[in-house]
């Protein structure tokens, strides 16, 4: 009965944000004071467990998201997405340019969340399809692709953010084992842009031209672009080398000096204080409303995050394991099953960061039981996790939307061309997930 009510609570999380509209800190809130009461749990002892809960997961990245969002913003502001993107270009030339708008949006959604770096580079689009001859198609497909890649399973995007707290994951590792995960999972996109793009024909939607935004050319540097993005991730990986069991850095100020500025609030701070500078030649006035904005895009992600946190404890006072029947499981069987139940969420209810936060909120009680311990194999289980949260982007995403309306393609062609991308981009995922378990 258990295992129904559960199932049944799951469901509810999926019925009430694609049905009823309802926003996912409802639907997650009101999911754990209903397991409470199906657990047999006190309205004293719910109430403690949501708390604690909350304020656990908040604790250590609720600034992390707010810094990373201000970060983003700055870069969208300035111009600083098209630098970046312009810099790749540069790097890999005009006749491999879907690669290189795969890897400019792979970089740029590190910070930038994944619609929004869309939107930014569609009319980037457009000018390397004109000047390439390649389908715009091909285009929408790497761009989108990469992206997501990035979206899912390099910090300081929220969904693994959350995750790693969750599952209380060391961030610096989650953030290593994501690049390594992640640069193929994009490339995949990119393949797949390039072998379907030759396959299918753009048949253009009926909307109205979207507003882009102005091809004037940014006024400042791709080291200035680039300092905001690279500096915090350096720091945070950094951090983890430090903290090795092996201590390769020693135990003396080096390592302190490393263990303090890569601790993920003061990294992310540094970011944005570049994100400052880079920004430094507009005019104050012109950047009032830019950190406001920034802080209303990661109230509603840390708000999720902890409601996503509240559900997590209440679960805990579960035993998953004699609940499944689980007994002593492998560690792969474990990793398998976070990315089965979060392609599920993903697919039925169309939010990557709700299935993740909800998939971490099942999964986290479950991790002693898989053998899923040491420091590599949690970071791995939140990449498990980012894998099945990708698979698959269909209609109830709202980012299927901004890829195929941005780039005037019909709904059929991008059911073919994104949504298949992105079944092949989790897939591939949870491959290398798996193999780097085999190895470590």
């Amino acid at each position: 009965m258990e295992i129904l009510f559960l199932a049944l609570v799951v469901v509810f999380i999926i019925v009430a944000t694609i049905r009823f509209k309802m926003h996912p800190v409802f639907s997650l809130t009101l999911a754990a004071i209903v397991s409470g009461f199906i657990l047999g749990l006190s309205p004293t002892d719910i109430m403690e467990a949501m708390g604690a809960g909350f304020g656990k997961t908040l604790s250590g990245i609720g600034l992390v998201i707010a810094f990373g969002t201000v970060i983003g913003i700055y870069l969208e502001k300035t111009g600083g997405t098209k630098v970046l993107a312009n810099a790749v270009l540069k790097i890999v030339g005009l006749k491999k340019s879907p690669l290189a708008i795969n890897l400019a949006g792979y970089i740029i959604s590190i910070p930038v969340f994944c619609d929004s770096g869309f939107i930014i580079l569609s009319s980037l689009n457009k000018a390397l399809s004109k000047k390439s001859g390649i389908p715009i198609l091909v285009f929408a497909i790497a761009l989108g692709t990469g992206l997501y890649a990035a979206h899912v399973f390099v910090p300081p995007t929220p969904g693994p953010l959350a995750a790693a707290a969750i599952l209380e994951a060391d961030l610096g590792m989650v953030l290593l084992f994501g690049l390594v995960v992640s640069i193929p999972v994009s490339l995949t996109g990119y393949f797949w842009a390039r072998i379907v793009g030759k396959r299918l024909t753009v048949e253009p939607s009926q909307e109205g031209e979207n507003n882009m935004e102005s091809t004037e050319e940014p006024g400042i540097g791709t080291i200035q672009a680039f300092l905001p993005l690279i500096v915090p991730i350096l720091l945070i990986a950094l951090k983890s080398i430090a903290n090795y069991p092996t201590f390769p850095m020693g135990q003396g100020s080096l390592f302190y000096v490393f263990d303090f500025l890569g601790s993920p609030i003061i990294a992310l701070l540094i970011g944005v204080l570049f994100a400052f500078l880079m920004a430094r030649k507009i005019p104050a006035e012109a950047q009032k409303k830019w950190v406001p904005e920034a802080f209303r895009q990661a109230g509603s992600i840390v708000l999720i995050t902890g409601a996503g946190g509240a559900f997590g404890a209440i679960l805990r006072t579960m035993d998953m394991a004699e609940l499944f029947n689980l007994g002593q499981s492998s560690g792969m069987g474990g990793l398998l099953l976070a990315f089965a139940i979060a392609a599920v969420l993903k697919t039925a209810q169309g939010s990557s960061t709700v299935a993740i936060i909800t998939t971490s909120a099942i999964i986290a009680p479950l991790l002693e039981t898989f053998g899923l311990n040491s420091i590599t194999d949690k970071a791995l289980a939140v990449l498990a996790i980012g894998a099945g949260a990708m698979t698959v982007s269909h209609v109830n995403d709202s980012y299927f939307w901004v890829v195929s309306q941005f780039s005037k393609i019909n709904v059929k062609t991008a059911l073919r061309g994104h949504t298949l991308a992105t079944l092949f981009q989790g897939l591939t995922g949870i491959a290398i997930i798996l193999l780097l378990y085999t190895i470590l």
